[in-house]
């Protein structure tokens, strides 16, 4: 009987995850800036990531497999914020992730104002 509701309950997370997986996949693909398209990349690839081990572990019978996935967990916590502030951080840095409005201006919203503005506003 618990068996089988955790079997339930690791389908459930299962599936959860990889909804999340398509979610980010199709936000980097859709998303118009490198930040938005980092965004979609690690935040809801992360928590599917998570989901799929949790569901995974809930499945398995042995314990030295669920703690494999629970250190894949706390590493990818680790590594995948680091990582993306790396590269957010080169981004900003090389000018290229910077959109533009409608009249063609750049848009730096990270810059403080006095710096932003050729006239120093």
């Amino acid at each position: 009987m618990l068996r089988d509701i955790l079997d339930y309950i690791a389908v459930v997370l299962v599936l959860a995850g990889a909804a999340l997986a398509l979610i980010a996949g199709i936000g980097v693909l859709r998303l118009p800036t490198v930040f938005e398209r980092l965004h979609a990349a690690t935040k809801p690839a992360t928590l599917g990531l998570m989901f799929v081990c949790t569901g995974a572990a809930l499945r398995l019978a042995d314990t030295d497999d669920s703690a494999k996935l629970v250190l894949v967990i706390v590493l990818q916590l680790l590594t995948i914020p680091i990582a993306a502030h790396a590269i957010g951080h080169a981004v900003y840095q090389s000018d290229i992730g910077r959109g533009e409005d409608a009249e063609g201006h750049i848009q730096d919203r990270l810059r403080p104002s006095d710096q932003g503005h050729p006239r120093g506003s």
